[in-house]
């Protein structure tokens, strides 16, 4: 431990009693910390940059928090250290607490009251798949026009099958954004995903599949297609950026193209530790609310320092060059074809740090879509399951402690008066559906692929 947090500690520790501490302004009490040290873990993705920012500018020890970082081997190893106790919480994929609490795999009552960030995955093929796939691109300026739909990858697909070989292609857990954004893209272009069939004990989400979609961790992506295993995958940065560096594969579409600002990693604690450290809970979303306003604040100036921090390899590991493709503003599809996307990676813009009950919502309807979720539900069903999961009331507390803090404006967030949880109609998907997260059911309808009301494997 540094001079300085020892000199913190024992400062704090004589007068942790005191109601200064327990009261920020007279708009916000938050008392102090039930628990100091903390370990959290996470993932080598450039979207766990919230907590590394936190640790990195000392905004967790502003909090008189003493955390450790840990990155993890894979997802599953990640909610079991979060459900067991030996970590206190995690940067996770926004299914993993929606899967847990409904009992997708592992049954734990899991929360969140942070969204980490919104969009940041990317689809990417091997160099002989764009081959084919190119040549039913639209090209303009001797460029491919973007967005590529997976129309352009069909006739690959077909063809594959009419050879009796399988499509693989990978992502990085089966309740993660990637399986539901690369499931999405499949089928807007007529490519069956395959349903999941958990009650007939078949949880590989083949059956009735045109491409057959697998679990790779995020780092092992590239090295899993460059050796033949895998022809495409989703996966967040920078390993979209590393098949283009390393020459072996194409970024066809980022997830932004597929649905615009869609939300993408939560921050993850049980409900018994939530329960238990209350206090300590709100001062840990405070502290990484800060850390995603900083990593946007005056249109993105802090993202270069904030890519040298995140090449170390306690962090993301990867080459600084490699992160900042993405994460400065840009993105490199094929070798030479680099776009600016301001919004690739957003952090706290567009109120991406609240936890909607309408993001809730579309993940598990995309459980319900691909078999996850078997039997049908009704609307208020979903509702439930997005209030008992996604806390925008410890949220709002955090959030309003930092205005009365002086250290955020109220303009930065939700009016919390009347916010109610759910985002207007969303229009901005590669196929045009709208989403409205009031009507799960009537939504899921809405698709020529996946589930309905009714249906049953």
């Amino acid at each position: 431990m540094s001079l300085y947090n020892t000199i913190k500690r024992t400062t704090i520790s004589l007068i942790v009693g005191a109601a200064t501490l327990s009261t920020i302004g007279h708009a916000a009490a938050i008392g102090p910390a039930e628990k100091e040290d903390l370990k959290f873990g996470f993932i080598k993705l450039t979207d766990m940059a919230p907590l590394a920012i936190a640790y990195e500018n000392g905004y967790f020890e502003d909090e008189d928090l003493f955390v450790t970082l840990e990155a993890q081997a894979n997802w599953k190893v990640l909610l079991d250290g979060v459900i067991d106790g030996q970590l206190d919480g995690a940067h996770m994929l926004a299914g993993q607490p929606l899967g847990a609490t409904i009992g997708f795999g592992t049954q734990a009552h899991i929360i969140t009251a942070f969204s980490m960030d919104l969009n940041g995955n990317g689809i990417t093929v091997s160099n002989a798949i764009w081959d084919e796939m190119k040549k039913n691109v639209p090209h303009e300026n001797g460029k491919p026009v973007h967005p590529i739909k997976a129309d352009a990858l069909k006739p690959v697909v077909e063809k594959y099958k009419e050879e009796g070989k399988p499509f693989n292609m990978g992502m990085v857990f089966p309740v993660s954004t990637h399986n539901y954004e690369l499931r999405y893209w499949l089928a807007a272009g007529g490519i069956h995903p395959g349903y999941y069939a958990p009650h007939k004990g078949d949880t590989s989400g083949t059956v009735q599949a045109d491409a057959l979609l697998s679990v790779t961790p995020p780092p092992q992506m590239p090295a899993t297609m460059e050796a033949g295993t895998i022809y495409g995958y989703c996966v967040g940065e920078p390993w979209n950026q590393q098949a283009v560096f390393k020459g072996i594969g194409v970024p066809v579409i980022t997830d932004y193209e597929i649905w615009k600002n869609n939300p993408e990693k939560v921050f993850g604690v049980s409900k018994t530790w939530a329960d238990k450290y209350p206090n300590t809970h709100l001062r840990v979303v405070k502290a990484m609310i800060r850390a995603a306003a900083w990593l946007d604040e005056n249109n993105n100036a802090n993202r270069a320092a904030a890519v040298k921090i995140l090449s170390q390899p306690n962090y993301v590991g990867a080459d600084a060059d490699v992160i900042a493709n993405s994460m400065t503003g840009t993105f490199e599809y094929e070798k030479g074809d680099k776009r600016e996307v301001p919004d690739f990676n957003v952090f706290f813009r567009y109120n991406a740090t609240y936890p909607y009950y309408s993001d809730a919502i579309w993940y598990l309807t995309q459980m319900r879509r691909w078999g996850q979720i078997p039997d049908h539900k009704p609307d208020s069903w979903y509702k439930d399951i997005a209030k008992k999961v996604y806390r925008p009331d410890i949220y709002a507390t955090a959030a309003k402690a930092l205005i009365a803090e002086g250290k955020l404006d109220a303009k930065d967030f939700p009016d919390f008066a009347s916010e109610t949880g759910f985002k207007p109609v969303q229009d901005e998907f590669i196929d045009g559906v709208a989403y409205d997260g009031s009507q799960p059911s009537a939504y899921l309808e809405k698709f020529s692929i996946g589930l309905k009301t009714d249906d049953k494997l």
